[in-house]
């Protein structure tokens, strides 16, 4: 299962990358991996508010549907397309291409609620 050092991540398993006030968010190795093959992905809209650990995304695999929560608070600013045509690029490729979305950080505090790279392996092998 890959982690990714210099990544945030979340309980529900969603990981944050924060460069300049913006974070891109998208759901961990971990995820993809249970889901399974990923067939559908609703995205959420250019300018839509997010809330932390609100849901944002709407995933279908052939194993299962499932929410994406947001792990930051702001307003959507960018989507990833190319999803939209080929969702399985999130099982190729969970932490570069396979990327959610980008939100401008409306309160910086809230990354104290995420978990960093450690804590996520620790919380993974503490659920089995």
């Amino acid at each position: 299962m890959e982690i990714v050092e210099h990544l945030m991540y979340t309980k529900d398993h969603e990981w944050v990358l924060v460069e300049d006030g913006i974070a891109t968010i998208g759901i961990t190795d971990y995820a993809q991996s249970s889901l399974g093959d990923i067939t559908f992905i609703e995205l959420p809209s250019v300018g839509d508010e997010a809330e932390q650990f609100g849901e944002i995304v709407s995933v279908e695999s052939v194993k299962a549907a499932s929410d994406v929560f947001s792990p930051i608070s702001g307003r959507v600013v960018e989507i990833n397309t190319e999803l939209e045509t080929d969702p399985a690029l999130i099982n190729r490729s969970p932490y570069e291409k396979g990327w959610l979305a980008k939100i401008e950080i409306a309160d910086k505090e809230e990354l104290s609620n995420l978990m960093t790279a450690e804590e996520y392996e620790n919380f993974l092998d503490s659920v089995g």
